[in-house]
């Protein structure tokens, strides 16, 4: 079983395939190993420099912490008022603001950056929305024996929707179709 198979509990079909892979970032070989706590540290001051830039050219006001979890690093910006024009609709704004700032690290590094950005706790509302959405929905369709095709989500929406999925017995869940609709499909297993 594949590394990508393990992390998100997932077993390959017949062609090799995990259901819920594609949505887990790709990083070559050699830099597919966990990066070192120094590094991460870096990565978050150099992504907390690059925002609290942004922050003072668009005249906003946050508070930036940065961390280490789960092997990368986790940065948020939060006690400011206009904050939410940072998200955006179902976090698009957002969305573009972390890979901007993944761009800015990596640049600064020279590795690719799997930094997470959160704005005013909107991942992490998110987040937990989405975790009941995927036990409920599972619940559903183990109860009916009837698929369903959910909304079409972003990768981070993907992933939380897959995990809280693999938590019900008797259900599994895929994704499909391509960017930007792409959407969680659960059914029974």
């Amino acid at each position: 079983m594949s590394e990508t198979a393990e992390a998100i509990g997932a077993e390959p079909d017949e062609a090799g395939r995990v259901a819920g892979a594609e949505d887990a970032e790709e990083m070559p070989e050699e830099q597919a190993a966990e990066p070192d706590d120094d590094l991460l540290v870096r990565e978050g001051d150099i992504a907390g420099d690059y925002l609290e830039r942004l922050l003072d050219i668009l005249d906003y006001d946050g508070d930036i912490d940065l961390d280490v979890e789960a092997g990368r690093a986790v940065v948020s910006i939060d006690g400011g008022e206009d904050l939410d024009k940072l998200v955006g609709p179902r976090g698009n704004v957002l969305e573009a603001l972390q890979e901007l700032t993944r761009l800015a690290v990596q640049q600064e590094t020279g590795t690719r950056s799997r930094l997470m950005l959160d704005i005013a706790g909107w991942r992490a509302d998110r987040r937990e929305e989405l975790r009941e959405l995927g036990r409920s929905t599972a619940e559903s369709v183990r109860a009916s024996g009837e698929k369903v095709r959910l909304q079409p989500m972003s990768p981070f929406e993907r992933k939380v929707v897959h995990d809280a999925v693999a938590t019900v017995d008797g259900v599994t869940s895929e994704s499909e179709g391509e960017e930007p609709k792409r959407r969680v499909v659960v059914l029974p297993a």
